[in-house]
């Protein structure tokens, strides 16, 4: 190999050692779900201002659902069994860098503007961390926890998130709520009041019969419900490694 031929394969090998991992190689068995079953659908709220920080967490670099691979395989039996039922799952977040939960910690503990009171109807800021619904370690960290909705199959998108509109609480009507082209459960999702725990007495009727289908479905490949979110599901024994890199675009 002469100079300059050595010369640029060191530039190549230097480019390709410089690549993010994840684009590369995701650690510890995670997968992207679009590469265990593509129907399921994703709205990742995270990767979005779509969320009660109100904009991109760091560490969402694309809006994939990440998992460790026993995980996502129990989550496509599921999908299966929805999908007899004419029902598909649709994905809100998945693996979750932990520098992305560091920042909700500090966002839940910084000056409230109100920018995003609509997750927060009913309480302080400041409370939500004590109070459960934001926490310092998150399995989430770990590829193991999810959240997720159901949707009516033939799936539709979901209308385009207006940053200039004054959205209802996440308590509100359906109809009054960011849009969401998910089965209404009684509140959003991220719905920081006790109408999001999963058996709240407040909620009856359509939305308790479709939380009580979706946990139905989750429990029966081994999944295992959050009492206070309706939407939040952990898979597998704990503990488990926590993560921190980016979520890369997935490798075509």
């Amino acid at each position: 190999m002469n100079r300059i031929a050595a010369r640029n394969f060191a530039v190549l090998l230097g480019l390709v050692l410089a690549a993010p991992a994840a684009a590369r190689d995701l650690p510890g068995g995670l997968v992207y779900l679009r590469d265990i079953d593509p129907s399921i659908a994703q709205d990742m709220r995270y990767a979005s201002r779509d969320n009660f920080v109100g904009q991109p967490l760091p560490g969402y670099d694309a809006p994939e659902c990440v998992l460790r691979r026993d995980a996502a395989l129990a989550l496509r039996q599921v999908q299966a069994d929805l999908a007899r039922e004419h029902l598909s799952l649709k994905t809100y977040d998945c693996y979750r860098p932990t520098r992305a939960v560091a920042a909700m910690a500090h966002w839940s503990q910084d000056r409230d503007t109100g920018a995003t009171k609509r997750f927060y109807p009913a309480l302080e800021k400041r409370t939500l961390f004590g109070l459960g619904y934001i926490a310092a370690q998150s399995a989430h960290s770990t590829g193991t926890a999810i959240d997720l909705t159901l949707v009516r199959l033939p799936a539709t998108s979901t209308p385009p998130y207006d940053t200039t509109v004054a959205y209802g609480p996440c308590t509100a009507p359906a109809a009054q709520r960011a849009p969401d082209s998910g089965i209404d459960m009684g509140t959003g999702f991220d719905c920081f009041d006790t109408k999001s725990h999963t058996r709240s007495p407040a909620i009856g009727g359509e939305p308790k019969r479709w939380r009580d289908v979706l946990g139905a479905a989750m429990r029966a490949h081994g999944f295992k419900n959050y009492f206070r979110e309706w939407w939040h599901f952990t898979y597998g024994p704990h503990p488990r490694a926590a993560y921190d890199f980016p979520i890369a675009p997935r490798p075509r």
